[in-house]
């Protein structure tokens, strides 16, 4: 017997008019007086009412979920996740006033969990980063419940030919500027939803568009992409960025619709990140640092060869997760995370060209991957 159709059509229409209610997220364009012909924009994700690009996700899981009837009135609703994802879908469940439970780390950063709490959702932590798929599989057939598996679902959940995604998003918001269709755009990767959805977008849509996914060093992603063979690494290796990145090779990860794959370091990304707060006059996450050190060196390319043209990235979330973390030095020191020089360099590459000539970066500003 399927799930009642009424509850079902209600649950739908609640997230539906939440989208309604919540409209886009901005498109910041940032002029870069150092590369004339070049300009960059920022896909702003943190304005959504969960405050990161992992609203989109959640949104799309749960319906997802929801016409496939695999959630009903009485469904516990279970997610492994590194914190973002689980915040947002913890917003949906308690919409649907559904129980949520997630299965997130033990470093998961302590305002995440709070925001999860926040919006009713229950913390079921493990010592072992690894074991969060095993053990949200056991806490679903424990108590009945589902697991969303954000992980396997992410690059199906969402409609990449229409529905309003992310790619139909920015190319609609850049219809009017004067490089309407990007030379690149910048994602990471957390559960290759993301870039799925860009990627089989531009080639649906016929865009000459690239896609570039920028990964941290110590993710699997990047080699997986140059050699198909390697799907995880070893447990002494691990990114600092949190929400992209992976030990092991997602099922939503789909490299085929990838054009390149940029490794940055964390302490290139941390860099990034401070350089581009001060300025936005406002704080952004380290993921974002990760996608702007990828575009630097891709601009940097275009402008070596003379080429113009626009590229587009996404700032992931704000910074109010990582007030102890990203933008405390000491915790930075601790982890011996090299920063410094990076943010430098990055406020370089967007602040005010010098008089006389544009300056252009060198061929050093990104290490090759």
């Amino acid at each position: 017997m399927g799930i009642d159709r009424t509850w079902l059509a209600e649950a739908v229409r609640r997230i539906e008019a939440d989208y309604n209610r919540s409209a886009d997220t901005h498109l910041i364009r940032l002029d870069l007086p150092c590369y004339p012909g070049i300009t960059l924009y920022l896909k702003d994700e943190s304005a959504h009412p969960t405050g990161s690009l992992k609203h989109r996700l959640a949104r799309s899981l749960f319906l997802y979920a929801l016409c496939n009837e695999w959630i009903g009135p009485q469904s516990v609703v279970i997610e492994a996740s590194s914190g973002s994802t689980a915040v947002s879908e913890a917003y949906f469940a308690r919409m649907l006033g559904l129980r949520f439970i997630a299965v997130v780390p033990a470093t998961t950063v302590p305002p995440k969990l709070d925001a999860i709490r926040f919006y009713g959702g229950e913390i079921h932590m493990v010592d072992d980063p690894r074991s969060i798929y095993a053990v949200s599989h056991q806490l679903a057939a424990d108590t009945g419940g589902y697991y969303l598996d954000q992980f396997t679902y992410a690059e199906r959940a969402t409609d990449w030919r229409g529905n309003n995604n992310i790619a139909e998003s920015i190319f609609a918001q850049m219809a009017k500027e004067e490089y309407p269709v990007p030379a690149w755009i910048v994602c990471g990767a957390g559960t290759g939803g993301t870039s799925a959805t860009i990627g089989r977008f531009l080639r649906y849509q016929r865009h000459e568009t690239k896609l570039c996914v920028a990964d941290p060093v110590n993710s699997v992603f990047h080699r997986h992409y140059h050699n198909h063979s390697v799907t995880t690494l070893p447990d002494d290796c691990a990114s600092r960025i949190e929400g992209i990145g992976r030990p092991r090779i997602e099922p939503s990860f789909v490299p085929t619709v990838i054009d390149r794959m940029i490794a940055v370091e964390d302490g290139d990304s941390i860099g990034a990140m401070r350089a581009l707060s001060d300025t936005l006059g406002r704080r952004v996450g380290g993921s974002t640092g990760t996608n702007l050190w990828a575009c630097a060196q891709i601009i940097a390319e275009m402008a070596a060869i003379g080429e113009t043209g626009s590229i587009t990235t996404l700032l992931c979330e704000g910074s109010c997760r990582y007030g102890g973390t990203y933008y405390d030095d000491s915790w930075l020191n601790w982890r011996q995370l090299a920063w410094k020089a990076a943010a430098a360099r990055m406020a370089g590459f967007l602040g005010p060209a010098v008089a006389g000539p544009a300056v252009r970066i060198d061929a050093s500003f990104v290490k090759p991957t």
